[in-house]
């Protein structure tokens, strides 16, 4: 479909297309930066790219979200475009010998935006990887994941982790991708067929950019500092018996990062054990520490999280980088249209996205 879309806007045939999908993170939320272990899986939703070369000076880059083409350098302003993330993937494409010209691309994506579902992961990756098939180059895809993520820091300016962009180019749908940040080791666990990881739209959309991711990552910076440690996910005992004599704000983040790794890895061990209500006292759990701890949860989403529980899921937390997007919650199959109803029953202004 893609292709046809790139033909009709372009006049003309693509040399390349990929596809990356969007992600949810079942447990371990800002982590990634801080060395932890994280449980991210792919969704449906996905981004469709395809690529070919330009007659023109300049990039030319369609999406079919906006309905609109435009034309632009890859050193100009990036300035909050929606066209600034693909920019920023042609950029690093061709730092790295996949192109030496002007391109066309053509995006179209079914991840929804603002939502904590990797959207901006989803259509860098999916570039990215275009432009290799292009180049007629492969690309490991861990090579590719540190490429998208160096245009978040780079061009977009949000100093995220390396999780997004290693789940949406490695796993798959009903994999969970075990990753350990810092080291990219990573496991791939088949997930139960008899559960299902719901994922539901608050309603409220949010910016990573807009300032509170790069504050919270100040923030543990600041924390791992004053303990003198690499990261707050690898604390020896010493450092973590120092927690508590952190000042308010570096403690809680410090107890937040630390104790969520203990959690994934705890998570971890549950779902390969096949023990789905173990596996979802950890997500609970999880939801606490970010509302406490991290403090990057809102009212509206708490009471969608405790209702996804009451309504019967196993366990249920927000997913993302914080104030607002979605949760995700881990529902028995056979009760998964009664809970969906329920959900949207008590939450009009919520959509089920997967």
């Amino acid at each position: 479909m893609i292709d046809e879309t790139y033909a009709a806007i372009f006049a003309a045939a693509p040399t390349a297309s990929a596809m990356a999908h969007g992600r949810v993170n079942l447990i371990g939320e800002h982590i990634d930066y801080n060395g932890g272990m994280v449980l991210p899986t792919t969704i449906g939703n996905a981004t469709h790219v395809a690529v070919g070369p330009s007659d023109d000076s300049s990039h030319a880059i369609y999406s079919a979200q906006y309905g609109e083409a435009v034309r632009r350098g890859i050193d100009t302003a990036f300035d909050g475009h929606w066209s600034d993330y693909i920019a920023g993937a042609l950029a690093k494409g061709a730092e790295n010998g996949l192109i030496k010209n002007p391109m066309r691309v053509a995006v179209d994506s079914s991840v929804p935006g603002g939502a904590g579902l990797s959207s901006s992961a989803s259509v860098t990756v999916a570039v990215l990887k275009a432009l290799a098939e292009h180049a007629g180059q492969h690309v490991a895809d861990v090579d590719i994941a540190r490429w998208s993520q160096q245009v978040e820091h780079e061009y977009i300016g949000v100093p995220c982790g390396i999780m997004d962009q290693m789940a949406v180019a490695i796993a798959s749908e009903k994999q969970a991708l075990a990753l350990e940040t810092d080291t990219l080791a990573h496991t791939l666990i088949t997930l139960p067929d008899d559960h299902h990881f719901a994922v539901l739209h608050s309603g409220i959309i949010r910016k990573l950019d807009e300032g509170r991711y790069a504050e919270r990552r100040q923030e543990c910076e600041d924390a791992a500092a004053a303990l003198g440690a690499d990261s707050l996910c690898q604390l020896n005992e010493a450092q973590v018996a120092a927690i508590e004599c952190l000042p308010e704000v570096q403690r809680k983040r410090a107890r937040h990062a630390h104790s969520e790794h203990r959690r994934v890895l705890a998570a971890i061990g549950a779902l390969c054990a096949g023990d789905m209500a173990a596996f979802g006292a950890q997500m609970d759990a999880s939801h606490i520490s970010m509302r406490d701890d991290f403090e990057i949860t809102t009212p509206e989403i708490d009471a969608i999280v405790e209702a996804a529980r009451q309504h019967g899921a196993m366990g249920a937390r927000m997913t993302g980088g914080g104030f607002g997007g979605c949760i995700v919650a881990c529902v028995p199959v056979d009760i998964l249209e009664k809970w969906k109803a329920a959900m949207a029953q008590d939450f009009p202004a919520t959509r089920y996205i997967a």
